[in-house]
């Protein structure tokens, strides 16, 4: 969390959090020891919170308790405390110096300078013997530590790709793998802390104190002041004189010489070259995992006892983090109407099904009685039957029927598709029958054949949109024996998407009524929400709905814990928390061993690459390389091949690891798994549940895990996971009234078939008279037809989903291999390929060596380094024509706008950083920006907040950036929309002092824009735009109310924030929002803290808005609120 008193990135110090902790252990420096608490859960949160009256006060601990002995250190002790002297001068040196690894052959004269005698290899070990958390002292591939790659012009020609590569890497055909080739280098590094980025003062020179992210840091190297180095060198010569003293006291304890006690230890210390491993002893194994995968794992509970008993485990799972869900007993239901014999048996013969759960049964009585079914039960609880049972009933009764089931993905389409092939092979007389994918991917060949054969079809919402309903003729007689639709995964059709689905529902509907056929049932799945009834009505414009929302299905014990990522050094929370990827990969790795099959989720493309590659290098670290081919990455940009094979791999059982990003959040069965890691918080608790819900699909008992960053949002539910297990499932909303969305579909329903407002009202809403009448064309029998606009085909100009085309193409050129590693979304390219930098894929390193904008493509090579680049970029979000003008309410003189606004980022060089993000090298690069244009509204931040944000030092982009949060947070108070549907620019701190006038400056202006859509948005910002005075004084509200101290979630911090909450200001949120509304005298300045940068001089990156230019029609929008009516009246806004 940001500390209110500094708003700046500097100043970030996680302090008292909202639970009560071990104040004993608090005291020690150690996080307090972990319990296991049974669910039930509590429904409500206890009450109010107390307010605190003032802050509590900050304690700062450096280090843990430094150990004293009274024993006389024996002389080798005093030799090896020189050495280490020495060696933690000489690499706290290195790391200030620009491509310098901390090899033996770098350090080992240098050292030996200061200790006057040669350093043996023995020395070194000894040292990581006493502090083995500390230091890092192992061969490693001297590739891995190339930072300036050669060979850059090797004259590769350009060429288009031949192929989709596989998912191994192929060397030349003629080439021989030599075990030699590799040549390996004996590395040392302290990894109980590092050096904090400094930067030069431009006015002195001398190093300060980086007050921005990286990301938004000048193109330069770090610099480092004596002052820090000398600070770290300190506090590792006192952690080690402590870890001596208590080695010589616990040997005194245990009545032996600790010279002999320590020469006897170092043989587990001592580095050895990997290609002598196979000829040498193994050390006694530490880790005690088991030397191969059992095929049959222990009970989860066993398996955490082991993991808590680990030589690396210091009290990951949080207090209060460890929740037991008890298993439950299957419960039975019967049917109120008979199968037939060959179902019966092609059930038993397939799934091993003599009975039904009670969920199961009655959804498909009430199917039978002639309802609409929406099913909201967990995850693997035998859903898919629902809708598998009724639809084999209706082919015997009827061999014309026809199915339609729709899903939101590819994969989830393929694995419905194999599961009821496998029920029809054992259906005699049904077992030839056309049950198919339709998709994106279907030959156009076999798509006729599927039309007209078909009895079943699997397809998504896309291809019902654009190809099924616009050639209705040519589907006709498909439609017209359509006996059920089913829709799979109800709760991802929310906000903008739901919209669109809804829509397309309610023209399927028409034109099924139109042909004759009004007996088309509705069954949908969905996952716990709290609406499923109203949300299935919604989307199909139904009625006689029956909800079957319980669950009758066994399930296992199931665990839960929140793993929070450990301090570098446990003892020392000042060290800062660790590598969370290393973390995660240890525990993967950890349970993998134990025979779990897990999954892991990211929260990004680059984070799921960055894990598998963590997990390749934890599998090496402890000589077990074959678990790296038994983990696999899963997620958007593979190819379909290769989603279809990891999916094959996975469910065969080969694979035991797999590495997703949502792409398979959804319920994709690829076999059993026991356990899902969630590495960082996934943005939502309904994400988090949905993941989570993953695990234990075949009644076992099953195991989720929260890995928490260093992130606030993270670090909020670390400290308070009640509130993951206590926060109530939140409602899905559609709006229908969409305007922009809504007109789309009619002019898509008119070109399908001519419309009758009257008669159509009751599948658009009453707003189709009025748009029917301004945006269609009317003939002279009264019907009305699609626009000319729209013309050729409507479905082509309507976006249900914000999806890209005409990706950009990474050839794999290494050994002259030519083939297709992915495809990269046009957003995307700009910021994951650049010239020179490091692009990953199924967690392997590959150098951009080539880049074209122009032709789509990017030329990567494969390289084994063990660096990756973070680009250098900004986006200005800035509004270029104001279409709408509000005047807020009195005594406010503020007013806001709404117009068009264009976005633009620039990529313009990258940092090269090692595993421990510390940068290496500072490269430029010129790409063309990535322009965007939308919809969306502002508002200027007056000049008195300005005015008395800059009295009292307090970072204006911190609050500016705070009071967006607070005001997108409460968008769906107001509009129907989902997180993410509506952005704004994530602000940075003020720059350095600078001597020219050479950064760009940003407007002090609250920005808000529609993602979706395109140029002419998506409607839920202009609907925004009505309530923005509601949406203020809501704002002022929940952060003056909020008892938090530095900004937490529930008020300025966004879960959603691209940038992780760095930069926010509660205090200056509030100044912010109150000017805005005119309520300045409420704002009692002398109270408000303090910030830490003097602005008084130097050059600012947020000054005072200006006008933004208006279209000629420009119009004031007045809306007034009467008895709960809203009115809309708009004028010509004078051009004064």
């Amino acid at each position: 969390m940001v500390k209110l008193a500094a708003a700046t990135v500097s100043n970030q110090l996680v302090r008292k959090p909202k639970r009560k902790r071990d104040t004993k252990a608090a005291d020690a420096g150690l996080e307090a020891p972990s319990t296991t608490t049974s669910i039930p859960t509590k429904t409500h949160d206890g009450g109010k919170k107390p307010k605190r009256s003032s802050k509590p006060p900050l304690i700062r601990r450096d280090s843990s308790h430094l150990e004293e002995t009274t024993i006389p250190w024996p002389d080798h002790f005093t030799k090896l405390e020189k050495t280490h002297r020495a060696l933690n001068l000489v690499y706290t040196f290195c790391c200030t110096r620009k491509h310098l690894a901390t090899t033996w052959d770098t350090i080992k004269t240098a050292v030996e300078g200061h200790i006057k005698r040669e350093l043996k290899i023995e020395d070194v070990a000894q040292i990581k013997s006493l502090v083995p958390r500390a230091i890092n002292f192992a061969y490693v591939d001297e590739a891995m530590l190339q930072v300036a790659i050669m060979g850059e012009e090797d004259g590769i020609k350009a060429g288009r790709a031949k192929e989709f590569r596989s998912l191994e890497l192929s060397r030349d055909p003629d080439e021989k793998a030599d075990p030699l080739d590799n040549k390996e280098v004996l590395l040392f590094e302290f990894i109980d802390g590092d050096l904090k980025r400094q930067v030069a003062d431009p006015k002195t020179g001398k190093p300060v104190k980086a007050t921005q992210r990286l990301r938004n840091e000048n193109l330069k190297m770090p610099v480092f002041s004596q002052a820090q180095m000398t600070k770290l060198i300190e506090k590792r010569n006192a952690k080690f004189t402590s870890a001596i003293n208590g080695f010589l006291n616990q040997c005194a304890s245990d009545c032996v010489d600790p010279v002999e006690a320590i020469h006897k230890n170092v043989a587990d210390f001592v580095p050895t070259p990997a290609h002598s491993k196979e000829n040498t002893p193994a050390p006694e194994d530490r880790s005690k995992a088991p030397a191969t995968i059992p095929k049959e794992r222990d009970n989860i509970a066993q398996i955490i006892a082991q993991l808590k008993d680990q030589e690396w485990y210091t009290g990951q799972i949080v207090p209060e983090g460890h929740r037991v869900f008890d298993p439950q007993v299957p419960i039975y239901g019967e049917l109120n109407f008979e199968l037939s014999q060959n179902l019966v048996n092609a059930l038993y013969n397939t799934k091993h099904i003599t009975q039904f759960y009670a969920h199961q049964a009655e959804a498909i009585n009430n199917l039978h009685d002639g309802n609409h079914v929406i099913i909201a039960t967990s995850t693997s609880s035998g859903k898919s039957l629902i809708y598998q049972v009724p639809m084999l009933y209706e082919l015997e009764q009827d061999m014309e029927s026809r199915g339609m089931y729709i899903f939101p993905t590819k994969a989830l389409a393929q694995d419905q598709r194999r599961s009821m092939k496998e029920l029809l092979s054992y259906m005699p007389g049904m077992e030839n029958l056309v049950v198919e994918t339709f998709d994106g991917d279907t030959p156009m060949p076999e798509r006729h054949r599927i039309r007209d054969e078909g009895r079943i079809i699997f397809t998504n919402p896309d291809m019902l949109h654009i190809t099924i309903l616009p050639q209705e003729d040519k589907w006709r007689h498909f439609l017209k024996n359509l006996k059920f639709v089913v829709v799979d995964e109800l709760h991802v059709y929310n906000g903008l998407f739901g919209a669109h689905v809804a829509l397309i529902m309610r023209r399927l509907r028409r034109i099924c009524a139109a042909i004759g056929n009004n007996q088309v049932k509705f069954i949908s799945c969905s996952a716990t929400v709290a609406n499923p009834e109203e949300h299935m009505r919604t989307i199909f414009g139904v009625e006689h709905v029956k909800l079957t929302d319980f669950d009758g299905s066994p399930s296992g014990r199931k665990e839960f814990l929140c793993w929070n990522t450990p301090y570098r050094d446990p003892e020392d929370p000042s060290s800062g928390r660790g590598d969370t990827m290393a973390e995660a990969a240890r525990l993967f790795c950890e349970l993998i061993l134990r025979g779990v099959r897990v999954i892991g989720f990211c929260r990004v493309r680059k984070s799921c690459e960055l894990l598998i590659t963590a997990v390749r290098n934890y599998a090496k670290q402890i000589d077990r390389i074959d678990l790296g081919a038994r983990v696999m990455g899963y997620r958007g940009g593979y190819s379909a091949q290769d989603r279809r094979r990891i999916e094959a791999e996975m469910f065969s059982g080969k694979l035991m690891g797999i590495v997703a990003t949502t792409a398979l959040e959804l319920g994709v069965d690829i076999g059993s798994l026991d356990a899902v890691v969630t590495v960082g918080f996934p943005y939502t608790i309904a994400n988090l549940r949905q993941q989570s819900g993953r695990a234990g699909r075949r009644n076992k008992d099953s195991l989720s895990v929260l890995i928490g960053d260093c992130f606030a949002t993270d670090q909020f539910y670390m400290q308070n996971p009640d509130e993951i297990f206590t926060k109530p499932n939140s409602e899905l909303q559609v709006d229908l009234t969409n305007p922009l969305v809504l007109e789309g579909h009619i002019q898509c329903a008119s070109f399908e078939m001519p419309l009758r407002p009257k008669e159509d009202q009751k599948y658009f809403g009453e707003q189709i008279v009025e748009m029917a009448d301004e945006r269609l064309i009317k003939d002279h029998m009264g019907y009305y037809h699609c626009n000319e606009r729209f013309r050729p085909l409507p479905s082509k100009c309507v976006a249900i989903r914000d999806t890209e085309e005409d990706g950009f193409a990474v050839v794999d050129i290494t050994n002259g291999r030519n083939v297709v590693l992915e495809e990269v979304e046009p957003s995307r390219a700009n910021f994951t390929i650049y010239e020179g930098g490091i692009f990953l894929h199924q967690g392997h390193t590959y150098l951009v060596k080539e880049f074209s904008p122009e032709r789509k493509i990017a030329k990567v090579q494969f390289v084994k380094v063990e660096w990756t680049t973070q680009q250098r970029d900004f986006t200005d979000i800035d509004p270029i024509e104001t279409e709408a003008i509000r005047r807020l309410p009195r005594p406010s003189l503020s007013r806001a706008f709404f117009g068009a606004i264009r976005v633009q980022a620039h990529v313009f060089g990258f940092f090269k950083l090692d595993k421990n993000r510390r940068i290496l090298d500072a490269v430029q690069v010129e790409n063309p920006p990535i322009v965007i244009d939308s919809k969306g509204l502002w508002l200027d931040v007056p000049k008195q907040a300005l005015d008395i944000l800059r009295s009292k030092r307090l970072n204006l982009a911190a609050g500016i950036h705070a009071a967006e949060h607070a005001i997108l947070s409460l968008m769906p108070n107001f509009v129907i929309s989902m997180p993410g549907d509506v952005r704004t620019e994530c602000k940075t701190a003020i720059k350095e002092f600078a001597k020219k006038e050479t950064q760009r400056k940003r407007p002090a202006r609250l920005t808000f824009y529609d993602a979706k859509g395109g140029a002419g948005g998506s409607g839920i910002a202009a609907k925004a735009f009505e309530f923005i005075d509601l949406l203020l004084e809501q704002a002022v509200e929940r952060v003056g109310r909020c008892h938090c101290m530095e900004g937490c979630v529930e008020c300025v911090c966004s879960e959603l924030c691209k940038h992780h909450n760095v930069v926010t200001s509660k205090a200056g949120s509030e100044v912010i929002l109150k000017c805005l509304l005119g309520r300045e005298a409420e704002i009692d300045v002398d109270s408000l803290p303090w910030g830490e940068e003097d602005i008084s001089q130097g050059i600012e990156t947020i000054v005072e808005a200006t006008a933004v230019p208006r279209r000629s029609n420009v119009k004031e929008v007045i809306v007034t609120r009467e008895g709960g009516r809203k009115e809309v009246v708009v004028k010509q806004e004078p051009l004064d």
